[in-house]
């Protein structure tokens, strides 16, 4: 069939420039113009009716329509949407890496299909996104939640009609919603193939790969980076790419931002990045991207169609190395505010120092503050307790080995430095004491997440304690061990609204959201530093290497409230030993006083009350702090307490005047000679 192009006619190559078009195929008003890359010596497009394996046509790329590696062909018909297409190149059948569809894998671990070839093919639905906007959420206002498309809502438990797939995220948005997230960051979702093949099969190098069995349940590895996961559709009505659209949709009419991983290889050019980075925020409308694996950023972070877009990845070092230290410039704008940054750092180390804190490890109070006020002009800090790589918050708080057995690797897997805990029990137990003791700690991970600067990021489930079982390395564990179990929603209700209501918290007082990182001074002139440090004794923070005792005072006038008025002042007392520790307040003004509104070490306190009150301190100059125990105090307007304040100051030195005068009178007595009777 070699040259033959049947009802497909070669398209007329007048005015043409092939650099304006992108790898892979265009769809036209008139047709398509189609661009591969290879260094070959013939290439050829395959075209197949759907079903059928051979191919009905096969249509030669002319060498005259070659620029260096990349192959030009324009066919003049509007139909291509009904073909599947492959290539092949000098004899070998390739599928187009720049295909903006993958078909063959509509089902999710088919083994019937392992090892096949898969075939391209182009977006040819139509989609209404309506009045769609994406939300452009500041990185100061965002709260991230992370979550696998599939293991989201795969259990039973998870309630919805399309379990595992883009349409049950979106029946979960409510949920999402009403939790008080701003965005939400997909696990990989470009196609990758799930099935894990041997290398070379039965251990002969000409053998041909088979299955081992093992799933890349995460989606970490080589895909085709322009195409949407098909295997998370629910394959109703409407195809992958819809379902996905919809998903975006629906999440920015709950005012959610998309926000996908994306894994590179380190094979890919900076070009090809930025490429496929543009049309996922061209064709999809995601908000941004997780830039994960090898990627090459040096062109997506300088691009300027991406600049409103959000950028993850693991350091942005070589970027800032090259950009002015005032700011990124652009040609006519001078430096970009604060709120226009779009780059932000995957900060795994936030997620180390703060753990090691949690448990009581000696000398971390200096990395505690580092991470708990860091947030640079030049980029945001996406902070995290815990992520897929690794143990759950569960199961940092309940085991200190990490338990990989399940995953056929005799447990060398996964990392050894885990930084948790199992607070004296490994693993699930009934003993009250523990149970109580984790839940502490819980509390206390999400203070430390949800108090510190820069934007926080939950990994979905661990709100409700969901578990691993101690697997750290879960890749490859498409089950329970990865499932979340929604049923812990009823079990661990206090712990959701607990994470609520301390999100509601956050996102009330901008003291603990700051556009840029404290300065730690009194640049307002109002008497206080926008936020101090203290120690045990106010204004004395303490660094030994002994001392695992903090506080931080954030200062009201350097925030607003919705109606203009300064913000309540706070003072968050941290105690991260096993011993009860007694902390000096720093003094409020006149008027004011202390109230404690979360203490996560009492039982009787609640937590961060929904209505904003909370019990008055009796002792307004020092607070005892419970072992493992935070504490949160919120100063407010008391004139009746500031009358009881005088009055008990007066009884007081009256009591310290008769007791100055009592002491000076034995003092007297006790020097004068003994009288004889």
């Amino acid at each position: 069939m070699s040259g033959k192009t049947g009802d497909f006619r070669m398209a007329e190559y007048r005015n043409r420039n092939r650099i304006l078009y992108p790898l892979g195929v265009t769809q036209e008003a008139d047709g398509v113009r189609i661009l591969v890359q290879g260094r070959a010596k013939e290439v050829c497009l395959l075209l197949y009716r759907p079903g059928e394996k051979t191919p009905c046509e096969e249509i030669s790329f002319d060498p005259k329509y070659r620029m260096g590696d990349v192959w030009e062909l324009a066919l003049d018909r509007t139909d291509f949407a009904s073909f599947e297409y492959n290539f092949m190149i000098d004899g070998k059948i390739v599928t187009d890496p720049n295909a903006r569809v993958i078909t063959g894998r509509e089902k999710w671990a088919d083994r019937k299909r392992a090892g096949k070839p898969v075939r391209g093919r182009i977006l040819s639905e139509e989609f209404d996104w309506e009045d769609d906007v994406n939300p452009e959420t500041p990185y100061a206002e965002t709260i991230l939640y992370k979550l696998h498309v599939r293991g989201f809502t795969a259990h039973a438990s998870s309630g919805v009609s399309a379990r595992g797939t883009y349409a049950g995220v979106v029946e979960k948005i409510p949920y999402l919603k009403d939790l008080g997230i701003t965005a939400v960051e997909l696990m990989p979702v470009t196609e990758f193939d799930e099935i894990m093949m041997s290398a070379s099969g039965n251990g002969f190098h000409d053998a041909k790969p088979e299955p081992t069995g093992y799933l890349n349940y995460w989606g970490y590895g080589p895909s085709y980076l322009y195409a949407v996961k098909s295997a998370y559709a629910s394959h109703g009505e409407m195809s992958a790419e819809c379902e996905f659209k919809t998903l975006v949709k629906e999440l920015h009419r709950a005012g959610i931002e998309c926000i996908p991983e994306i894994y590179f290889t380190g094979k890919e050019l900076p070009g090809e990045i930025l490429s496929v980075l543009r049309y996922w925020a061209e064709e999809y409308h995601v908000d941004g991207f997780h830039l994960s694996g090898f990627p090459d950023l040096s062109l997506a972070a300088e691009d300027p169609f991406l600049r409103r877009t959000k950028l993850f990845s693991e350091n942005w070092n070589e970027v800032m190395n090259r950009r002015p230290k005032q700011g990124y410039i652009t040609p006519g704008d001078g430096a970009v505010s604060v709120e226009e940054k779009n780059l932000a750092e995957y900060n795994m180390q936030f997620m180390e120092d703060m753990r090691r804190f949690l448990k009581g490890d000696e000398g971390m109070l200096s990395a505690f503050e580092f991470r708990n006020r860091r947030n640079p002009m030049e980029y945001a800090m996406i902070n995290y307790m815990a992520n897929a790589n690794g143990f759950t918050l569960m199961d940092t708080v309940s085991y200190d080995r990490k338990h990989n057995e399940k995953n056929g690797e005799e447990n060398r897997d996964g990392s050894d430095y885990n930084y948790s805990w199992n607070c004296g029990a490994e693993g699930p137990t009934r003993k009250k004491k523990i149970v109580e003791l984790r839940k502490q700690l819980l509390k206390n991970a999400y203070l430390l997440l949800f108090l510190s600067q820069g934007v926080p990021l939950l990994m979905a489930g661990d709100e409700f304690g969901n578990s691993q079982d101690g697997n750290n390395n879960a890749y490859c564990q498409d089950n329970a061990v990865s499932w979340l179990n929604w049923k812990l929603l009823e079990t661990h209700k206090d712990q959701v609204d607990f994470v609520k209501r301390l999100i509601a918290f956050r996102k009330a007082h901008k003291m603990f959201h700051m556009d840029r990182e404290p300065r730690i001074m009194d640049y307002k002139s109002c008497g206080r530093p926008d936020v101090s440090y203290h120690g045990e004794n106010a204004w004395k923070p303490e660094f030994e290497n002994f001392r695992r005792q903090f506080g931080i005072l954030y200062w009201g006038a350097y925030a607003k409230r919705s109606d203009g008025s300064d913000d309540a002042n706070f003072y968050v007392a941290y105690n991260m030993h096993w011993e009860p520790h007694m902390f000096g307040l720093p003094h409020l003004p006149k008027g004011a006083r202390w109230r404690v509104i979360c203490s996560t070490a009492d039982p009787d306190v609640e937590d961060i009350p929904a209505d904003g009150t909370g019990e008055t301190l009796k002792n307004q100059m020092m607070l005892a702090v419970p072992p493992r125990g935070i504490m949160i105090l919120e100063s407010f307007a008391d004139p009746d307490g500031e009358k009881e304040a005088k009055h008990s100051k007066g009884k007081k030195e009256k009591m310290e005047k008769t007791e100055k005068a009592g002491a000076a009178e034995a003092k007297k007595l006790s020097q004068e000679p003994e009288r004889k009777e």
